[in-house]
């Protein structure tokens, strides 16, 4: 773990500056390798075809991004029946159920597949284990678009599931049914672990994936919360309501002893938050872009005199490859 200066109008020698608000900023933070590509998909296809280019459900969980895009020519629908006939359609980095590109298919429609890789691997490796006849339990959020479209990829009754530990002391499966679990690639890392322990005490020989299936962006902002939230009393996330990653790192940060708020933008920051605070930390959901880190910096920047560091957990450099229609 490394601590660094982050902000030009700061000197951390002079003595002025232990009365300040101390502002730790954690890294990795942000947008994450599928949240770039996927934004990448809507603007080349916007290049390509011409506005409008449809986008089936938000192409990534923020309003600034979603917005940003419409202005340059992506019109969001929630389903297929809203693209027109003829249309070029862009499905969102979350992934969507088979029936959705088989059914863009039919329609002739030009489509374009933005699900995280991360997220299509989850999807062949349950289309694999019910290929060797397990039944999957899904650990996820219901309701969420990944769980929608992973607990598509399969035929219907072949997965259930998972939410809680709870949940788990509830199931009521056939014996000797063969079990497979997998997971949601957004969910509380720690979470996780208890329901898995849960799940193979209770199914010993029940099969889990060859690898974690919480991505590595997941894992490393959660791992860059724990390592400031100790130092703070307030930690503001940047990230929607519907970010499912956003909200566990709010859960995280409040496991570590901090109060935590969930932002969008810098103008939500209450002044009653900042009373008895002396060091307060930022992070930023994967969704979420470098502009609105600066954003929130510089609105506490307005409301106190800030020193601000940058504690880096780990690096990033993962990139994911475009479609093949892009790159003609």
């Amino acid at each position: 773990m490394t601590m660094e200066p982050a902000h030009p109008l700061i000197d951390k020698s002079t003595p002025e500056d232990r009365e300040k608000l101390r502002v730790l900023i954690a890294a990795p933070r942000g947008f994450c390798a599928g949240v770039d590509r996927a934004i990448e998909i809507v603007e080349r296809a916007i290049a390509r075809y011409g506005a409008p280019v449809y986008v089936r459900h938000e192409i990534v969980h923020n309003r600034y991004v979603v917005d940003g895009l419409k202005a340059k020519g992506a019109v969001f629908v929630e389903e297929l029946n809203e693209v027109p006939d003829g249309a070029p359609v862009v499905f969102s980095a979350h992934g969507v159920p088979k029936s959705v590109p088989a059914d863009a298919t039919s329609r002739g429609l030009d489509w374009l597949d933005a699900t995280c890789p991360l997220v299509s691997k989850v999807h062949r490796q349950a289309e694999r284990q019910v290929e060797a006849g397990r039944h999957i339990l899904f650990i996820g959020h219901r309701g969420h678009p990944e769980v929608i479209g992973t607990m598509g990829q399969v035929p219907h009754g072949n997965m259930t599931l998972v939410e809680t530990v709870a949940d788990v002391a509830a199931l009521d499966l056939p014996a000797g049914l063969p079990l497979a679990y997998l997971t949601q690639t957004t969910l509380s890392v720690d979470d996780t672990i208890a329901i898995i322990t849960a799940l193979t005490a209770r199914y010993p020989e029940i099969v889990g994936p060859r690898g974690e299936d919480i991505c590595y962006a997941t894992s490393n902002r959660q791992d860059s919360v724990k390592a400031i939230a100790g130092d703070c009393q307030l930690v503001l996330v940047i990230g929607a309501p519907n970010s499912s990653n956003s909200l566990r790192l709010v859960e995280v940060a409040e496991r570590s002893g901090a109060r935590s708020h969930l932002i969008q933008r810098g103008s939500e920051i209450q002044a009653e938050w900042l009373a008895g605070v002396d060091t307060v930390g930022v992070t930023a959901g994967a969704s979420a872009p470098e502009v609105l880190v600066r954003e929130v910096i510089d609105r506490l920047g307005e409301m106190r005199a800030i020193t601000t560091e940058t504690v880096s957990t780990a690096e990033e450099h993962m990139v994911f490859k475009l479609p093949r229609q892009l790159l003609d």
